[in-house]
């Protein structure tokens, strides 16, 4: 029997209380490298998710390929503001998305209802309604931004322990 006994390639460790074998690291890379993100957005927020998805920027190249169902999707992308009406709908669409799944707030409205904040049928944010896992800052945020908060998540995946309530920064070129 080689040195090390029956653990002979199994490589065990811990990030964040999570225990990662070869297989689980390498069925997180996999999912790490094929975000199907959900586009749910309205406002100025949803045309900055629009233009992220051009050829410009070439979100295929990452393996984040949009789709328009959520039964496709393990990721959301909460643009916009967040109404009372919309509550029920969002809370459906996030559990008809298969497991895991995760969510991007994307915007200043969907984060703490932006411009429109207090106003009487605006929820406080995204996170009041589903729980998200990466804030996208900005009204609206670029493209550039909403990019990296993909790769961010992408990158926590990989890691074994996506970002919870993670704040996606972009450094300005200049």
């Amino acid at each position: 029997m080689a040195q090390g006994g029956a653990e002979v390639g199994v490589t065990i460790r811990t990030e964040g209380g999570v225990v990662l074998s070869g297989l689980d690291r390498l069925v997180a890379w996999g999912r790490s490298r094929s975000l199907w993100p959900l586009t749910y957005g309205i406002a100025c927020c949803a045309i900055e998710m629009m233009t992220a998805g051009s050829p410009r920027y070439d979100l295929d190249r990452f393996g984040i390929i949009f789709r328009a169902t959520p039964r496709q999707c393990d990721v959301m992308i909460v643009a916009g503001p967040v109404t009372k009406r919309m509550e029920p709908v969002i809370k459906l669409l996030y559990e008809q998305m298969a497991e895991p799944r995760w969510v991007l707030a994307m915007g200043s409205c969907a984060i703490s209802g932006g411009a429109f904040a207090g106003s009487y049928n605006v929820l406080p944010g995204a996170d009041t309604v589903v729980p998200v896992d990466i804030y996208v800052p900005g009204c609206p945020p670029r493209p550039e931004a909403l990019m990296a908060g993909l790769l961010e998540l992408r990158d926590g995946i990989r890691r074994g322990v996506p970002p919870k309530g993670g704040v996606a920064r972009v450094r300005s070129g200049g």
